[in-house]
Order: structure tokens, then C-alpha cells, then sequence
């Protein structure tokens, strides 16, 4: 089952990317090691965001977002001016 989220106001919700679990050498890295993914796919925006729309791929600021875990999926929700970019 897909999740439905609805943002408030100026916050977007997005999907965070997956980190890296192995190195370009073939290191597998554990994830309590694993760097926190600061890049995300936008899947919803809230009603006073014009800046970013629903495929979006984002940068944020790390310690900016709220996460969450939804019926095994994983969402960030980022207030809107704490997006860094957008990645073309």
C-alpha cells in the first residue's frame, strides 16, 4: 500500500536517497557507519511552496529534517527554506 502524505503550509515531504552500503573498492560499510543521505526525491509539497513540485530531486540541510517511517517506507518532511537546491 503507497502512502498518502499531505504537508502543511511551506514543508515539502520527500523520499531520502539510499546511502552507499559499499565503497568504490568494494568495502562493504555497516550502516551505523553509513553517512546519512542529504539528497531527496520530492513526493509531496505543501500549499505554499511554488519553488519545488513532485519529482524534484533536493539537497537540504542535514539536521534540518524530521523523519519518519511509514509502513516500511521511509519519508524526510523539510521546511521549504531549508532546501539547499535543486539537482537538474
Amino acid at each position: 500500500m503507497s502512502v498518502q502524505l499531505e504537508p502543511s503550509a511551506d514543508y515539502v515531504v520527500a523520499r531520502p536517497e539510499k546511502a552507499a552500503s559499499k565503497t568504490k573498492s568494494g568495502i562493504y560499510i555497516p550502516e551505523s557507519a553509513q553517512e546519512k543521505p542529504q539528497a531527496a526525491e520530492v513526493i509531496a509539497v505543501g500549499k505554499n511552496v511554488a519553488d519545488y513540485k513532485v519529482g524534484d530531486r533536493i539537497l537540504y540541510k542535514s539536521f534540518s529534517s524530521n523523519e519518519y517511517k511509514i509502513e516500511g517506507e521511509e519519508f524526510v518532511i523539510v521546511k521549504s527554506e531549508d532546501i539547499l537546491a535543486t539537482v537538474k
